[in-house]
């Protein structure tokens, strides 16, 4: 990922779903798809790692689920449908309910993807068209091209940052 490309203060708003205190020091910010195999990777590899430092009041994170056009992405798309913003720890079980079952769902067409939503997770069907398009923006202001794609400060990176590299990262001064 060439990150010499993303500016990324246009991506650092608070449209997303939001995960922890808005006085936790560090705000995270993460564009994902829940259909890219590289995203479900961050998201399971750092979840409890994440979920500790957001507990202790250290992070903030702003998940971002991105639309993207690549036709692998789509079915993502239509998941994030069914994310509520309004209740971001619902939100944030329920993405972790669909990277969960990615396998079972990431090859059925997008109608099917709707109705495993629905019937298999138990999802409704939010209305996020402003929240999705205005995430596309930002995503387009900043030049970010890939998911996933995070930030941190001045840091930006994707999922193949070691353990050690985030901590330091999250451990900064």
């Amino acid at each position: 990922m060439d990150i010499s490309i993303i500016n990324a203060l246009p991506a650092k708003t608070n449209t997303g779903l939001i995960i922890g205190e808005d006085s936790a020091p560090i705000k995270m910010y993460e564009f994902m798809n829940v259909r890219c195999p590289f995203c479900k990777q961050w998201f399971e590899e750092y979840y409890d790692l994440l979920t500790e430092y957001v507990k202790d009041g250290k992070v903030q994170r702003i998940i971002k689920l991105f639309d993207k056009e690549k036709e692998s992405l789509l079915p993502g798309n239509v998941m994030h449908k069914h994310i509520n913003y309004d209740l971001p720890l619902k939100g944030l079980t329920d993405i972790r309910q669909i990277y969960a079952t990615q396998g079972d769902w990431g090859a059925l067409s997008l109608t099917e993807v709707d109705r495993f939503a629905k019937d298999n997770l138990e999802l409704a069907e939010m209305d996020n068209t402003a929240i999705a398009q205005q995430i596309i923006t930002e995503a387009e202001a900043a030049n970010i091209k890939f998911v996933p794609t995070i930030i941190v400060n001045d840091h930006i990176f994707d999922e193949n940052i070691t353990r050690e590299e985030l901590l330091e990262i999250l451990n900064e001064e």
